[in-house]
């Protein structure tokens, strides 16, 4: 029942080693587009909102504001296809500071680009709430908070049913968002086109009065101010590059098709929104988003029939941009969940965050950015104008390491590469403008909220040192371990001479990918209970994970592995004068995967005892129990639960 329940939930699971599993779960350029553009499209509804706010009034300097924010959306664009040739299989902003920054510098971006993403769904929900109770009674606020919770799990449901999926399902939503967001804005500037030509002389003649009066450095100061108030409308830039091992083959190519209609759409999209703010001389009106009080103006006129039109159709173009809002939050569970894997692969995070699930999707990835998403909410109350205070911040962080670690590879490897030049200057420029973007966002917003971003992301930064030293100790720990156990692995290969007793007692050992844990059972067993057993059996279960079914010499590698450990066990069994066999699988489910190979073992030998190793720590902490000694304890209660016995021995690290 529960097998069914899931199935339905979820989908039935997926079979890892079938050639047309990666090609019908990858991602073509226009899903890649929809899936991680989402995220970049959908910062128009509130970007350029912030940045011309700020203006005050002195709103005319806000074509400064469109041209500079096209011009920026271009240069880190353009920056980041640089980081997809680089890294063809993908990690983005973490990949690169990793390998060209240091390891260190590497959990620094990775932390802030998973905090990013964690805000990512907070905001994008939350401005989408927001989008909606526009048109809606304002005796139903109150139920925001409450909505958004129940879409966040939403959410989480569909992309644990798998990354493409969930694109298709919200794929109507966004093309509706395209559609009427394109057709409002060339009407709108279409019908105030002879106000075009007026808005540079404007904005010209109201800077030279400005300087005049108070100063270029206050003019200056107030134009950076807005432009990195509006700097979320750059956020979602770089999911593209961390996602480039989802991409259909050729992969760099469709990285590289999909960058750009990311970076024309938002470009088009969020300058095209400045200018119907100064075309149509839009002002904030309480309760209502100034997207939507700028579509009701250029919609006030059009009547059919002594009907306003505009009353109806506002609504639909923002229940479509609260839609486009929801598809960009779905990036954050796309993009967050991979830079997790990414990490714990390199083992700042728990390795169980790289694990798939049936249904190849990083599992625990996804529903940690669920749960982190939920408490941001609630903290924030959901408040859109407290979240980019958050956001804006963690994004320049990225940007800014990204864009460091590309000038010092391209003046590094000036006298290889012939076009080093023009690359070192993109990146220099887009290095400059982020970092000052990161300067001034920091000042301004540090006393309003922004402490606390730096707060978080510092606070994961020392969980992730923490989980690397341990994990460092614990190889080390293991490595003086197996140096014991040195002599029992060179045992010369012997076959079995006597016949296989399948009735006579059998030790079943559940064992992992090393070597000591395995052995160091093997020795207590023979200790515990000298003579007893006749036959042992190796049981293990090499785990798919992001790394592993992302890259196939990692594949080949754990394979090559498992049998190198698999027959020095053999090995010295026989040697011994004892019968050794291996039960191997390979699975994203250890769990489900032993649960099945011990089953078969149970059917081959009537008269088994199974056994499994714990590890023993000298201070044993919150961190050794989530990260080990997993896997027999939950083998333990599934055989007891079969009635058969398990034992489960200790190995001091």
């Amino acid at each position: 029942m529960l097998l069914k329940v899931r199935n339905f939930l979820l989908g039935k699971p997926r079979d890892p080693f079938d050639k047309e599993t990666r090609k019908n779960i990858s991602l073509a350029a226009f899903l890649a587009w929809v899936g991680l553009g989402a995220d970049g499209i959908s910062s128009s509804c509130y970007g350029p909102e912030e940045g011309f706010l700020a203006l005050g009034s002195h709103g005319s300097l806000a074509i400064y504001l469109a041209l500079a924010t096209a011009l920026t959306i271009f240069i880190i664009a353009y920056a980041y296809i640089q980081v997809i040739e680089l890294f063809p299989n993908g990690g983005g902003g973490y990949r690169v500071a990793t390998r060209l920054l240091g390891r260190h510098a590497g959990l620094v971006s990775g932390a802030a680009l998973i905090i990013d993403y964690v805000l990512t769904i907070s905001i994008s929900i939350a401005s989408g709430i927001d989008a909606i109770f526009s048109f809606l009674p304002t005796d139903w606020q109150q139920a925001k908070l409450v909505i958004a919770i129940i879409l966040v799990l939403i959410l989480a449901l569909l992309n644990l049913r798998g990354m493409k999926e969930s694109i298709k399902f919200l794929l109507p939503i966004f093309l509706g968002f395209i559609v009427t967001h394109l057709a409002l804005i060339i009407y709108g500037i279409g019908a105030h086109r002879y106000g075009l030509s007026e808005l540079i002389p404007q904005a010209v003649s109201e800077t030279n009065e400005m300087s005049s009066a108070l100063g270029w450095v206050f003019v200056m100061s107030l134009f950076l101010k807005a432009f990195s108030m509006g700097a979320g409308t750059f956020t979602g830039l770089e999911a593209v590059s961390n996602n480039v091992n989802t991409l259909s083959e050729p992969r760099v190519r469709t990285a590289k098709i999909t960058m750009f209609l990311v970076a024309i759409s938002l470009a088009f999209t969020a300058g095209g929104i400045i200018l119907l703010y100064l075309l149509w001389g839009v002002s904030h009106v309480d309760g209502q988003t100034l997207n939507a009080t700028t579509f009701y103006i250029i919609t006030e006129t059009w009547n059919y029939r002594d009907v306003e039109i505009g009353r109806f159709i506002v609504p639909v173009i923002l229940l479509f941009e609260a839609g486009l809002l929801l598809v960009a939050a779905n990036t954050g569970f796309l993009a967050g969940p991979s830079v997790i894997a990414n990490m714990a692969t390199d083992e700042w995070m728990p390795k169980s965050f790289s694990s798939l699930s049936s249904r190849l999707v990083v599992k625990n990835g996804v529903l940690f950015m669920a749960f982190a998403a939920i408490i941001t909410l609630i903290i924030t109350g959901g408040s859109v104008h407290i979240l980019v205070v958050l956001y804006s911040i963690n994004v320049f962080i990225t940007f800014s390491m990204s864009l460091l670690g590309l000038s010092i590879y391209w003046f590094r490897n000036r006298k290889r590469k012939a076009d080093w030049k023009r690359k070192l200057l993109i990146s220099g420029v887009g290095l400059v403008v982020c970092s000052g973007i990161l300067i001034i966002t920091i000042f301004e917003k540090f006393y309003e909220g922004g402490w606390i971003t730096l707060l978080i992301t510092s606070i994961f930064v020392a969980i992730g040192l923490v989980i690397k030293n341990i994990y460092n100790k614990f190889r080390l720990r293991l490595m003086q371990k197996e140096a014991e156990f040195y002599q029992y692995g060179i045992v010369s290969e012997i076959d079995p001479t006597d016949e296989i007793d399948k009735s006579a007692p059998t030790a079943v050992i559940i064992v992992d990918q090393t070597f000591g844990s395995g052995m160091n059972c093997l020795l207590e067993i023979k200790k515990i209970f000298p003579g007893i057993f006749k036959n042992f059996i190796f049981v293990t279960v090499g785990e798919v994970d992001s790394n592993t079914f992302r890259e196939e010499k990692k594949w080949r590698e754990m394979r090559n592995k498992t049998k190198s450990i698999l027959r020095k066990y053999k090995n010295y069994c026989n040697a011994n004068g004892r019968f050794a066999k291996a039960y191997v699988g390979y699975d994203t489910d250890i769990i489900e995967k032993l649960s099945q190979l011990t089953e078969r073992v149970a059917k081959d030998y009537s008269n088994i005892v199974f056994f499994g190793t714990k590890f023993i720590f000298d201070n044993e902490n919150i961190f050794t129990q989530i990260l080990f000694n997993h896997v027999s304890y939950i083998m333990q209660r599934r055989l007891h639960g079969r009635g058969l016995n398990m034992v489960i021995l200790p190995m001091k690290i």
